[in-house]
């Protein structure tokens, strides 16, 4: 049986002080959210970044169960840190190995039968325990799981967040309600819940005064969002929007991950009428054929994504799209998948993530009919693959000549250089001095890559605005 959770002695923590803590991400953003959470939740204790995974004291593999084999791939490195755990046992700085995230949350126990040296099993809702899981392990010395949903708001037991550059995620919504049938996020992640109006303005106001210019507001679905506006209101995300907008200091204002059906006229006229929202959207449509996407429980049709984004674009001219892709879904024939080629073809995409599709235990999908062979999805993926990347490049390429507000975030990979993004999320590398870090600079956009952009700095004042338009290339 494992150790419980328990509260622990005032004192119990001072042994933790000056210990190291490498957290390593798989997956969305929502996990790359997470793990820079964790360490807010660990710095009280005295926990540092360490960025050598095989030196830290404290190893976090923060888990994502969405891709093929993504289990095995959690206890290959398991079975590296292992060999770092067992050399160290008898040492001063033992070895503390947890696992969190959706494999935890899916596993459980599972991962203690199979690699029985893990130390902590959590579940992306029970993070903020941290600390109290600690103090069991030290205290009982057995390993500890915890991926039980707790009925607590997690975002309450949070320190408040320290950014670390100009810009920053900010999650308001979680979990989900759609059941796609080849999606374990509702499982591993829980039922759909969306923070309050007032914590997230909070913390949009703290992260601006830590010198954050531009947030992304993240969600499973996060335009379901409906939070509580404390007087017996809900706000939509549209209109959460507008209020962030209102944030001194906050200038740029994007959001993932989109689902199609919630795509409501508040969200639409946010496009319309607020500046700092920027002209980039990810939208995953997973699919062009309509019998795919009912077998797959999305609630769009082909037609409807056509009707939503065309909406999109009437509000918003410049809005340049992203999608996600998945090829080769039981029962896929050919004619399904040239439907996805064709509405690629005719929606546009300036970035794009494709898939095979792989079967997750225990969702729907992986016990249908007409699993399509793997040979096939591989053909099939190129194929599509290469149509999205002809469309990026013609997209970046139609950037050469133009004038982009760029917000510079980190060096480059040369003295003097620095990189930022541009409203449509493009990498952009210019030569400018490092005291402009975290600042939004104008950039004549003088070359195009496939992945990235390069320019000149204009001079103060340059008005980036001038001949930013422009249409998206399909």
């Amino acid at each position: 049986m494992r150790a419980p959770l328990q509260n622990a002695e005032p004192n119990s923590n001072r042994h933790l002080a000056n210990k190291t803590v490498h957290v390593k991400s798989y997956g969305c953003q929502m996990n790359v959210y997470d793990a820079s959470r964790m360490g807010d939740v660990l710095a009280p204790l005295g926990y540092v970044n360490d960025p050598d995974m095989f030196a830290a004291d404290l190893v976090i593999l923060n888990t994502c169960h969405i891709r093929e084999k993504a289990a095995e791939k959690v206890y290959s490195e398991l079975g590296r840190l292992r060999v770092e755990k067992e050399s160290r046992a008898d040492s001063e700085r033992p070895m503390v190995i947890a696992v969190g995230g959706c494999v935890a949350q899916a596993e459980g126990e599972e991962i203690l039968r199979r690699a029985p040296y893990v130390d902590m099993v959590f579940g992306p809702q029970t993070y903020h325990r941290l600390p109290l899981m600690l103090r069991t392990l030290a205290q009982r010395g057995e390993a500890v799981v915890d991926t039980d949903f707790p009925a607590d708001d997690k975002f309450d037991a949070l320190p408040d967040v320290q950014p670390d550059g100009a810009a920053a995620f900010l999650t308001i919504q979680e979990g989900c309600d759609k059941f796609c049938t080849f999606c374990v996020v509702p499982y591993t992640r829980g039922a759909e819940f969306s923070r309050p109006v007032d914590p997230v303005l909070r913390e949009a106001r703290l992260l601006a005064g830590k010198g954050v210019r531009e947030i992304t507001l993240l969600g499973q679905n996060v335009n379901a969002y409906h939070g509580d506006n404390g007087n017996g209101d809900e706000l939509t995300l549209g209109r959460l929007i507008r209020k962030l907008a209102d944030v001194e200091g906050i200038e740029r204002i994007r959001y993932t991950t989109s689902y199609p059906a919630e795509v409501d006229d508040d969200l639409i006229s946010a496009h319309r009428d607020v500046p700092a929202l920027m002209p980039y959207l990810h939208l995953p449509v997973q699919s062009g054929s309509d019998k795919i996407l009912k077998a797959m429980n999305r609630r769009h049709s082909s037609g409807d994504y056509k009707d939503i984004v065309r909406r999109l674009r009437d509000a918003q001219p410049d809005l340049a799209l992203s999608s996600d892709f998945i090829v080769g879904f039981p029962g896929e024939t050919d004619a399904d998948f040239q439907a996805t080629l064709d509405l690629v073809q005719s929606v546009g995409f300036v970035q794009a993530y494709s898939f095979k599709y792989s079967p997750r235990p225990g969702t729907p999908a992986a016990d249908m009919d007409d699993q399509i062979p793997e040979a096939v999805k591989s053909a099939r993926l190129q194929l599509l693959q290469d149509l999205l990347n002809r469309q990026q490049i013609a997209f970046n390429e139609s950037c050469v000549g133009r004038d982009l507000p760029v917000l510079f975030d980190r060096p480059g990979a040369r003295p003097g250089q620095l990189v930022g993004r541009s409203p449509y999320m493009q990498a952009v590398h210019a030569d400018a001095p490092a005291d402009r870090m975290g600042e939004i600079i104008t950039v004549r956009i003088d070359r195009a890559k496939p992945n990235s952009l390069s320019g000149t700095i204009r001079p103060i004042g340059a008005d980036a605005s001038s001949n930013a338009k422009r249409e998206v290339v399909a």
